[in-house]
């Protein structure tokens, strides 16, 4: 159930995020040039009322309808809701537009799939301009007919409930529901799916609307998570509390204080009252926002404030914190270790066990020449990307920095994407969106410690491990430095760098040069240095440039342009003692294949130069042993 409604929200939410631009330029320009604002001006004040009756609609009915029809879906979303929109152009046609877009979208797609096939040869083009404006039409006479008044009427019943509550300043009880489901990763519907068209309704007849301090009052979760940093007894906890504290309160990403809620759950009375104290406090002063402040910053958060407002907004997050803080505090103290982050997450075992067992199924990924990874979260734009940003800078740090993170909506995640990181609560709607993807599941978006294992699973993988050894740290992630150790024994010469010893194949049998240049693509596909298009990125190479640099040497090494096929830096060195042929008149002993990433191979270049200065010099290298071809270039 609690997947399902997640995904409605997200689906409104879906038409909101991508256009909260739009909304923040119309915020601005009414908080400016209307004749209250900052800088009041009558011309570009005319902009402010169209702005919000009919680009916003019209925008998010685009949305909706690509999201459900596609490129055609969008254009009918957007034809539409016009009707909707002058059916009554005094009404804010926001929640109709929700509902327009879509559905236009899903009825030119059935269409589309009716006729599939069935178009006679050179009338593709007729039917589909034709039928994108005959059924727009009809669709937008209907929307000025059914449609509009249906969606008046129900905004305003939304909108007199609204305002029974805001004069018995009965507003403040809203708390008690909002904040419980933003813990459920339903923030962005709550607040772009329900308070945006209210508040957007709300600023057009006042010029501000209180219904934008509600979800994105950034205090509730700073006083949490300053409780934390203050009193948590477990030190990961109490490290990573000021890392989410900045990343909450200046990033506006609220989703990072949600897993530390969840380890206690407690503390939803601390955040309940500090929204519920917060709205208090902005229903007595009459307070509000002239549009959405999104993400919900503290910036973000005064920086939508009215002319002479600014202090005022400000306190209103102060006061939120310091009641948030006040009932987490002790709280946290009293529940000792209860609030351990390793506790909650033992807790949730089960839950991820069985998260990461449906998502195993077909979908073995070969790490070796894993070059993306995708950090999925509820609206792709908040938590995930700073997940992402955290995933990215830990593989850099141990080497891997070819291995791009991006992030996306979990429900939008990319096609082929074959290694997927998101939040527990979301594993069921990952799995329906990337069936054929390994997925991880974590708990706490700062410091999760999924994120190590997986880096180490990473190097693990390319560190060409005993059948043994492999098989140890599969079945348990933390004999994974005691598989290394003992990998490190058999292989010491192998750290997953440049060089390693079996790359190194000396004596072998005269071949063609595409022979040869072949099977060093095979060894750096197969031990993870590049994915299988490197080998054509070399041969394409020869064909602009010979390889063959003299003193019986050849390099050959991919074009420019398919760098992007290197996974990590690598040599291999093969040599040919009777010769072989590598066009244009030269004859080639000693083939050094070279992948590089970065500078690492630079280092190796200068060795090559170094060690191959001569002829003379080529040849003691092809009177060597494996071993002392290693000590030369390593």
């Amino acid at each position: 159930m609690k997947e399902k409604v997640q995904s409605f929200g997200r689906f409104l939410s879906g038409m909101v995020m991508p256009n909260i631009g739009a909304f923040i330029a119309w915020g601005l320009m009414a908080a400016l040039f209307i004749d209250t604002g900052w800088l009041p001006n009558k011309l570009l004040n005319t902009i402010v009322g169209p702005f919000l009756s009919y680009a916003l609609p019209l925008l998010i009915a685009y949305t909706g309808g690509k999201m459900v029809g596609g490129p055609r879906g969008a254009v009918m979303g957007a034809i539409a809701t016009m009707g909707v929109i002058q059916s009554n152009p005094d009404t804010t046609m926001l929640m109709g537009a929700m509902v327009m877009g879509p559905l236009a979208g899903w009825i030119i797609k059935r269409f589309d799939n009716a006729v599939d096939g069935k178009i006679k040869p050179g009338f593709e083009m007729l039917v589909n301009n034709f039928s994108v404006g005959i059924i727009g039409m009809l669709l937008a006479i209907a929307g000025y007919y059914i449609f509009g008044p249906v969606m008046a009427g129900l905004l305003a019943v939304l909108q007199a409930g609204a305002d029974v509550l805001v004069k018995h300043s009965l507003l403040p009880l809203v708390s008690i529901f909002v904040e419980p489901a933003k813990v459920l990763f339903l923030n962005n519907a709550i607040n772009h799916g329900i308070f945006t068209p209210l508040g957007a309704e709300e600023v057009k007849a006042a010029g501000k609307s209180i219904f934008y301090m509600i979800e994105t009052n950034p205090g509730p979760g700073t006083g949490v998570l300053l409780a934390y940093w203050l009193f948590s007894k477990d030190k990961a906890t109490k490290d990573s509390a000021p890392g989410a504290l900045i990343v909450h309160l200046l990033g506006g990403i609220h989703e990072i204080s949600f897993p530390y809620i969840l380890m206690n759950p407690m503390l939803l009375l601390a955040t309940i009252g500090g929204s519920f104290a917060a709205m208090m406090y902005n229903t007595l002063f009459n307070l509000g926002l002239n549009g959405p402040a999104s993400p919900g910053s503290i910036i973000a958060f005064v920086g939508m404030a009215p002319k002479g407002s600014t202090f005022a907004v400000l306190l209103s997050a102060v006061i939120a914190a310091a009641v948030s803080f006040a009932i987490a505090a002790p709280i946290i103290r009293l529940t000792g270790a209860k609030g351990s982050l390793d506790e909650a997450k033992d807790q949730m075992s089960d839950m991820k066990a069985s998260a990461k067992g449906l998502a195993q199924e077909g979908a073995a990924v070969d790490l070796r020449t894993l070059d993306q990874i995708v950090f999925a979260c509820d609206a792709g734009m908040g938590s995930s990307a700073m997940g992402a940003a955290v995933m990215q800078r830990k593989l850099e740090e141990a080497g891997f920095g070819n291995i791009q993170v991006t992030h996306s909506s979990v429900s939008e995640i990319p096609d082929g994407a074959k290694f997927i990181i998101c939040h527990k609560d979301l594993a069921e709607r990952a799995v329906k969106s990337a069936p054929q993807a390994r997925l991880v599941t974590i708990t706490n978006f700062m410091n999760a410690p999924e994120y190590d294992e997986v880096v180490a699973e990473i190097i693990q993988s390319r560190k060409n491990l005993p059948d043994d050894n492999q098989a140890a740290a599969a079945e348990n992630p933390s004999n994974q430095t005691e598989a290394t150790d003992n990998a490190q024994a058999d292989y010491a010469d192998y750290k997953g760098g440049v060089l390693i010893k079996k790359n190194i194949r000396l004596n072998r049998s005269p071949q063609t040069k595409e022979a040869i240049i072949r099977d060093i693509g095979k060894v750096f596909y197969d031990g993870g240095y590049t994915t299988e298009k490197y080998t054509e990125a070399m041969l394409e190479k020869e064909k602009v440039f010979n390889t063959a640099i003299g003193n019986n040497l050849a390099i050959p090494h991919g074009i420019e342009g398919m760098t992007g096929e290197i996974l990590n830096s690598g040599l291999v060195i093969f040599s040919y003692p009777d010769g072989v042929d590598w066009g244009d008149g030269q004859s080639v002993k000693l083939v050094i294949g070279i992948a590089s990433v970065g500078d690492e191979h630079v280092d190796k270049l200068a060795k090559i130069a170094a060690a191959c200065n001569t002829e003379e010099a080529v040849n003691k290298i092809l009177a060597m042993d494996v071993d002392d071809v290693y000590d030369l270039f390593k």
